[in-house]
């Protein structure tokens, strides 16, 4: 299954961590453009310019991993989609460029599942993304889960941390929940 990958979910860095583990543990084949990646990078530089340097780095490596889930939208394919925030056509772009199965987005409200069926896209939330593969991978999603929540402690020093907590911060309430049930 290809996911492409929206910037939403990119930024922040628990959710990003959560969703490429995932794709690291050979679940799906992400996708993403280079307009996605610098939304990321440019948001991230909004907190100082040591993040921006820092998602940079990030963004290299995540080039460098998957080498082939970098997308340039095809400008025909561009020019013929509508959505109602003409911001995001490139991201949809990317998605029909790529192949994708499924847009993996926060942005409900700017990507209709209608117009998304209508490119033989579904869109996911993290969350319920994530939690899917809870449930037919627990062992492994339980083991990101804990990676996850430990970079999370010793990148913080806080070891008031649970996992509930961390998920629920990062917009996964569901599967944080699930996540400390097991």
């Amino acid at each position: 299954m290809k996911v492409l990958i929206d910037a939403c979910v990119l930024y922040p860095t628990v959710m990003r961590e959560m969703v490429l583990g995932a794709a690291k543990l050979g679940l799906f084949t992400p996708l993403w453009s280079p307009r996605i990646l610098e939304e990321w990078a440019r948001a991230a530089a909004k907190l100082g310019p040591d993040q921006g340097a820092f998602a940079r780095g990030e963004i290299a490596l995540l080039n460098a991993h998957w080498p082939k889930a970098s997308v340039r939208p095809n400008d025909r394919v561009e020019a013929r989609l509508w959505l109602p925030d003409q911001n995001d056509i490139h991201v949809l772009a990317a998605a029909v460029t790529g192949g994708a199965d499924v847009l993996l987005t926060l942005n409900n409200a700017d990507f209709p599942r209608h117009t998304l069926a209508e490119e033989g896209l579904r869109r996911e939330s993290p969350d319920l993304f994530l939690l899917e593969f809870l449930k037919s991978h627990p062992a492994e999603m339980a083991n990101l889960g804990q990676r996850v929540l430990s970079e999370a402690i010793r990148l913080s020093g806080d070891d008031s941390w649970t996992m509930r907590k961390l998920m629920k911060k990062a917009r996964l309430p569901r599967l944080g929940k699930a996540l400390e049930a097991l």
